[in-house]
């Protein structure tokens, strides 16, 4: 870019500043939307200070805003970004300070006007999807016909005599058509990529609800169905008609010449340009290397469909890689809203494992030898680039070959019969203590096989009143919890002692196969 048009990108990009969430941004809307509201605004800031009174009140700007002290400096900086230019009405003061509030007017640019149109429609936009202007179809094949037959009659009488009646008014008629078939396709245009992109944003959801199913079906398979039927009924045929009229392009240029008044930097309405009607060309026809926005459209469907029955699987079967948690989501919520902030507490650490600090837990294996240092003072884990910047567990690029490593594969078959033996062990110790648990000391393996159980049961209570059980199904290892007014049950261990009021504990073990 050459630093000519940097420079004016920048300046107009500076337009767009008092949109920013900053202080005083609903002031700088509001004046905006003042200098836009009518043609031709000059105004003082003795006359903005009035009208924004009225906003002030229904409270749409902050107190004080509309003091006039207080709009100078809105409008100078209203100025300096562009948005705002200097008026040259003369005026005439009765006193100083009315002179001084009322000798600078001020005016709207072009730009800003734009600007600001733009925002007042994109906030009275609704959330939901946008209607495809499909009837538009017939009426821009209907146009282009009349086009060339316009064309025809025009250039036939120019060349006669081009300062005649008859002339001006074929070629007024022709800019007429002309003017009319842009912005139909304009307004068609538009439809058609903001209901794709809402359709887009909808697709890239995981967990729908039944009725969002039965909805998004009936806007694909039936909707979407008419709008590509039509346009695929239409295309051939205004494809066609471009094509023939692409022969004529240069004289219907010359027919649609502007008016000399308006010198030669003008910004010219569609359609008086040669690449307006190659990008309506475009639009319908396909060139080589060039698929035309009706092919695009015709695949973002065909698209659309296989996501849209991709979340439909996903949703009635569960499989899928991102298997859908919602009914247990919903679930958990309704015990959250139900229950009081005590019982809050405990469904929270029973559902997530986020305990209280205070709690007496084992040791986790990495620290388990260093009892004094602070958990953030520990060794950090290492969160692989794909969790921390796309929160993807998912491996990435071609699966590595597998190496026969003998020594490695025994060294892992021995550390899991190690692992296996001290789980037994801890099992074991535990359906030995079960009779007198109160009195005996649990070694730390014991304790923590005795806390997995116990938070697995704690989960499965529907209530703070209600029973819950685990079991170990490997070990045969059983823990139930019975609540039991005014029974306190005290488990002692190497690492600590973990008390439990209100609440009795049972552990039993049952035989199981292969079990050592």
């Amino acid at each position: 870019m050459e630093p000519e048009q940097e420079t004016d990108t920048e300046h107009r990009l500076q337009l767009y500043a008092y949109l920013q969430p900053r202080e005083h941004h609903r002031t700088y809307l509001a004046i905006m939307r003042l200098f836009t509201s009518t043609l031709l605004a000059d105004l003082s800031a003795g006359e903005v200070s009035s009208a924004l009174a009225a906003a002030e009140r229904d409270g749409r700007i902050d107190i004080g805003e509309s003091h006039v002290d207080v709009v100078i400096p809105r409008l100078r900086q209203l100025v300096e970004w562009g948005n705002l230019v200097h008026g040259r009405r003369e005026t005439i003061a009765a006193s100083i300070a009315e002179f001084q509030q009322g000798s600078m007017r001020y005016q709207v640019s072009k730009l800003a006007v734009r600007v600001q149109r733009d925002v007042d429609e994109l906030l009275r936009v609704p959330e939901g999807a946008r209607e495809v202007s499909r009837e538009l179809l017939p009426a821009i094949e209907r146009g282009l016909v009349q086009l060339g037959e316009t064309l025809a009659t025009a250039s036939a009488r120019t060349q006669l005599d081009a300062g005649s009646l008859p002339a001006r008014r074929a070629r007024e008629l022709l800019a007429e058509r002309v003017t009319t078939l842009f912005l139909q396709h304009a307004e068609l245009a538009a439809t058609v990529r903001d209901f794709y992109a809402y359709l887009g944003q909808i697709l890239t959801r995981h967990h729908l609800a039944p009725e969002e199913i039965s909805g998004f079906r009936n806007l694909l398979v039936e909707y979407i169905q008419v709008v590509v039927e039509d346009v695929l009924r239409h295309t051939p045929k205004i494809a066609a008609t471009l094509s023939a009229l692409a022969g004529a392009r240069s004289e219907l240029l010359s027919l649609l010449r502007p008016a000399e008044q308006l010198g030669t930097a003008v910004e010219r309405t569609r359609g008086r340009r040669d690449k307006d009607w190659q990008d309506l060309t475009d639009w319908f026809a396909d060139r080589p290397g060039n698929p035309s926005q009706v092919t695009a459209l015709r695949d973002a469907t065909t698209r659309a469909i296989g996501a849209l029955l991709a979340t439909v699987r996903r949703a009635t079967t569960g499989g899928g890689l991102l298997p859908s948690r919602r009914a247990e989501l919903v679930r958990l919520a309704g015990w959250f809203n139900a229950a009081s902030p005590d019982e809050a507490h405990s469904i929270y650490a029973a559902a997530f494992g986020m305990y209280s600090a205070r709690n007496l837990l084992p040791a986790p294996e990495h620290d388990g030898d260093d009892e004094h240092t602070p958990w953030r003072d520990g060794p950090a884990v290492d969160v692989s680039v794909s969790v921390r910047g796309r929160g993807d567990r998912g491996a990435r690029g071609r699966t590595s070959r597998i190496m026969d490593d003998p020594i490695t594969e025994q060294g892992l078959l021995a550390q899991a019969r190690e692992a296996d033996e001290r789980r037994e062990s801890a099992s074991a110790e535990l359906a030995a203590a079960a009779t007198d648990l109160d009195n005996v000391t649990l070694s730390g393996e014991a304790l923590g096989a005795f806390c997995e159980l116990l938070t697995l049961a704690m989960a499965q209570r529907e209530g703070a009143d209600d029973p819950g059980a685990a079991t170990d199904q490997v070990r045969g290892l059983t823990l139930t919890l019975t609540p039991e007014s005014g029974r306190t049950t005290t488990i002692r261990s190497t690492s600590g002692t973990l008390t439990l009021r209100d609440t009795a504990v049972g552990i039993a073990r049952a035989e199981v196969r292969g079990a050592r």
